[in-house]
Formats: C-alpha cells, structure tokens, sequence
C-alpha cells in the first residue's frame, strides 16, 4: 500500500469534490492500518503518523463541509 503524503490546506482546497473523496477513502484506509499495527502489539515507525492522518482527515472534511454551504444534518 502507497502511504500518503500529509496535506495542507492550501492543497486540499486546489483538489476537486471527486479528488478529495478519494483522497479521503485512502486516508482512512491508511488510518484503519496503522490502527490495526499498533493494537497488534508493532513499534510504530512514525509515532506521529495516526495524529497527522487525523488532522488531514479534519481538514478534508471541514472543506468538503464548507464546499457543501454549511448544510448541517440531524
């Protein structure tokens, strides 16, 4: 699996609404796998890497929000 490089938001927001799903897919992907290394009992090799991949996810997510208008679900 390719691991992804992290981003900042001045490059999220040049990306478009299908690139950033994907980007998004990818990311929790990625998430689910060093999850899973840590809870197995691995070292990790970037102990920061589940933080940064957090914060991208954030970041994503609050663009695709504000792209959408602000349209708040229950």
């Amino acid at each position: 699996m390719r691991k992804l490089a992290i981003l900042k938001r001045k490059e999220i927001r040049s990306l478009g609404s299908e690139e950033l799903r994907d980007k998004l897919k990818q990311l929790k992907s990625e998430l689910s796998v060093e999850k899973g290394s840590v809870a197995s009992g691995t070292k990790p090799e970037n102990s920061g890497k589940i933080k940064e991949i957090k914060r991208t996810i954030a970041r994503i997510l609050t663009i695709m929000h504000e792209r959408e208008g602000g349209k708040k679900q229950k």
